[in-house]
């Protein structure tokens, strides 16, 4: 399958550090791309000493081996001549870059864009920020719970009386990162049908307002009336009842849609509930069905519900998930390796042709691909 991936042959500098840079460019690798990581000598990214627990794998954080795997690293002085005149050989040779540094540094370095064009035309340039680069927030840290303050999601999640909640995984940054893949992607269509290259940037910002569409879409045309949360059982800041996250005697359901009058007959509420307005009544409503739903198992309820055709699903952890079996059906968990370190990480969430492309290989070692400072790709 390697032979065959889209990108094989593609080589992809990646001058970027932490999360939204890099998980574009591990997209890139999964597909075929040769992906150099450009780090600090003697330090590396910073991920690499980043921890989420005390769980490390190979003296490093699971953080850099999750989004660097099947990459190379070299290191280099970025304030060394000598060190940015090895790295400009393969700068003239890479068909893609990637950065995230905050909006000049890059050219201070001598490696903007339109220093990278000067000595490679065509190439395709990507770049993250926290706000774009310029504007009112250009110098504000461009971190991902920072971003997700300053967008508005805060008051989409969570109930009517919690208060701001942050999403629990790093959106910004991953939705970042997917969204340069698909200007990069884009771009080198174009190269490949038109001979130029190009410049393709996007920032946390814009893609939590890009995940907001339907919401802010909604805003825009309706007076900006401020949507309200659910005082009980929250999941969407402006969909009626039923829809919400519900306890059960032994857990949580969660229920997308079903005929009020249905799941009044299924879980013994008042007949009367189907005559209320699922909008203007929809804190009273998630209340009656919420007293109800506690009283039986979530399987008890699941059996009724889809027998009915009520849309709801349990509420699993992680152990649920991967003991559902559905993770091991579709492929997605694989295992890395790099000489003695072993690990277990997830996999591309992509077919091509039928088979989703994987590698072996975990995140390198800080400089191990430094003989490409002298050879060249």
């Amino acid at each position: 399958m390697t032979d065959t991936l889209p990108l094989k042959g593609l080589k992809v500098l990646d001058f970027s550090q932490f999360l939204a840079g890099p998980y574009c460019a591990l997209k890139l690798a999964d597909l075929g791309a040769d992906v150099v990581k450009v780090e600090r000598a003697g330090l590396g990214d910073l991920s690499r000493y980043l921890y989420l627990t005390e769980t490390t794998v190979g003296g490093e954080s699971t953080i850099f081996h999750a989004i660097n795997r099947n990459k190379r690293s070299i290191a280099v002085d970025l304030k060394s001549d000598a060190d940015k005149k090895q790295l400009g050989k393969l700068v003239a040779e890479a068909d893609v870059v990637l950065q995230n540094f905050r909006p000049g540094v890059m050219n201070r370095l001598g490696f903007g864009y339109e220093d990278v064009k000067k000595v490679n035309p065509n190439v395709v340039y990507g770049t993250v920020t926290g706000y774009g680069s310029d504007g009112p927030w250009v110098d504000l840290p461009g971190q991902d719970l920072l971003a997700q303050a300053r967008s508005g999601v805060m008051w989409l999640s969570g109930s009517a009386d919690d208060g701001p909640v942050a999403m629990g995984l790093p959106i910004a940054d991953v939705l970042a990162g997917s969204a340069l893949a698909h200007g990069v992607l884009a771009l080198l269509y174009r190269r490949a049908t038109q001979k130029i290259g190009g410049y393709v940037e996007t920032s946390l910002i814009e893609v939590l307002t890009d995940l907001q569409f339907e919401l802010l879409t909604t805003w825009f045309n309706d007076g900006k009336r401020t949507p309200k949360r659910s005082k009980n059982n929250p999941a969407h800041a402006y969909l009626a009842a039923p829809y919400g996250v519900y306890e059960t005697a032994d857990g949580h359901i969660a229920i997308a849609m079903g005929k009020l009058d249905l799941l009044a007959q299924i879980t013994g509420l008042a007949p009367d509930i189907a005559q209320k307005d699922a909008f203007a009544k929809r804190d009273e409503i998630k209340a009656d069905l919420a007293a109800m739903l506690k009283t039986r198992t979530s399987d008890d309820w699941m059996g009724k519900f889809i027998e009915n055709d009520i849309w709801a699903a349990p509420v699993m952890d992680w152990n649920g998930v991967v003991d559902s079996g559905i993770l091991q059906t579709l492929d997605m968990v694989q295992n890395i390796r790099r000489g003695d370190l072993e690990m277990k990480t997830t996999r591309l969430p992509l077919r091509i042709d039928g088979t989703r492309p994987s590698s072996s290989r975990a995140a390198p070692e800080l400089g191990e691909a430094n003989a490409l400072l002298e050879t060249g790709w």
